[in-house]
């Protein structure tokens, strides 16, 4: 028999107390669960409704992958430019700096020498459709501010008719080991082309592939390349490519090779980074350390530096650059300060290696490296593109009137 509606009354009260706490728990676990159910619930529609990127537009996705029936040239069997000293013993062939320099230079110089910047391999084949197989140092493949098309990609281009270099593509890595159809659909044709090397990660192998009936000629590197001593701006930060550097720019402009030492945020007019400038056979010798300097660091060591090349190669010219200004050192009073005494101490240093005598040296200006607009820059101190762009066509009449052009 059931108990009288009232009979449960007394039995219930003792507990009623607590009901309100018991009942706000309750509700924010159900409050918990129905977000957690929701975002669920969006996140599976959104897999639904949205495809990977790869089957929207295969363009914007990593490259696709190898064909089969390729022959495929280990471009170590010709050499690559950007290289130096090839003779000397290397603990992995794409570095920069022989392994005689891990005991003199800094270990942040060292570290960074295994980076392939400015690295480039130049080859001639009538192939409609070239692939890459390359291995990355490096699992970082991109950077906050720069893409890893720029860090870790391989950027081809190719002499068009009239023996201009024009872009062709680059490879849009998606993982440390890439083995890609870099393009093809090309038009007919033996052309010469060129293929720029990650600016910040190594290299570990690089092969070049083309289909099995394509004629096929590597080049081997070229002599007495233009040598660029810098900083993270010179090493290429942040070109969206590697061939967007105005290193490389220049080099295919002067239609040169060219060496990129630049070490980033460690570019310091360092005598044990001088001590293997020498060693190469360089048509100039351009100095960019200053982003990474102070003015009383440019009074200590630019004059050193200058006369320690001097002594070894008394011919050859020699260039110093001015930092760019950062494009918002207008608002920044500190930053523009500083870079004004910067360039004062550099204008100094000048001076007084020309009242030494020292000839052949040239000098280029900064304030207008980036531009006057203040877009030239991806963070208001690395170039961007545009930047580079800038960059190049401030330093092409130094350089030619330096290399007697």
């Amino acid at each position: 028999m059931l108990p009288h509606p009232f009979a449960i009354i007394p039995r219930i009260l003792p507990t009623w107390t607590s009901f309100p706490r018991a009942f706000s728990a309750a509700n924010s676990c159900l409050r918990t669960v129905s977000i957690v159910s929701a975002a669920l619930f969006s996140s599976v529609c959104a897999q639904a409704q949205e495809p990977a990127v790869a089957t929207l537009d295969p363009e914007l996705a990593i490259n696709r992958a190898a064909a089969d029936g390729l022959d495929w040239h280990d471009v170590e069997a010709w050499g690559v430019e950007g290289r130096i000293l090839p003779d000397q013993a290397r603990a992995r062939w794409f570095d920069r700096l022989p392994q005689s320099a891990e005991a003199s230079v800094t270990k942040n110089v060292w570290n960074l020498s295994r980076d392939s910047a400015g690295m480039m391999v130049r080859f001639t084949t009538d192939a409609t459709a070239i692939h890459v197989h390359y291995k990355l140092r490096k699992a970082n493949l991109a950077m906050p501010h720069m893409p890893a098309t720029g860090v870790s990609g391989v950027d081809l281009y190719a002499r068009d008719t009239d023996g201009q270099w024009k872009w062709v593509q680059v490879a849009r890595p998606g993982s440390q080991e890439v083995k890609a159809e870099l393009i093809k659909g090309m038009a007919p044709g033996e052309r010469e082309y060129a293929a720029y090397l990650p600016l910040y990660n190594g290299v570990e192998f690089l092969q070049i592939g083309v289909p099995q009936d394509s004629k096929f000629a590597g080049h081997a590197p070229r002599p007495n390349p233009i040598v660029f001593y810098g900083t993270s701006i010179t090493h290429g930060a942040c070109a969206s490519r590697p061939g967007m550097v105005h290193t490389g720019i220049l080099g295919r402009r002067f239609d040169s090779p060219i060496v990129n030492l630049g070490f980033s945020g460690n570019g310091r007019m360092d005598k044990a980074v001088g001590d293997y400038l020498l060693q190469i056979d360089a048509s100039v010798y351009v100095i960019d350390c200053l982003p990474n300097m102070g003015p009383n660091d440019v009074a200590a060591k630019c004059v050193p530096l200058v006369k320690q090349l001097r002594a070894a190669k008394p011919n050859t010219p020699i260039v110093l650059v001015e930092d760019r200004r950062n494009t918002n050192d207008w608002i920044l009073p500190a930053r523009q300060k500083h870079h004004t005494e910067n360039h004062a101490a550099l204008k100094a240093a000048y001076a007084s290696l020309q009242a030494d005598g020292v000839e052949k040296l040239f000098y280029i200006e900064g304030d207008h490296l980036y531009g006057d607009d203040t877009e030239g820059a991806t963070d208001g101190s690395h170039a961007s593109d545009l930047g580079f762009m800038r960059q190049a066509d401030v330093f092409e009449p130094t350089l030619r009137e330096a290399l007697g052009l």
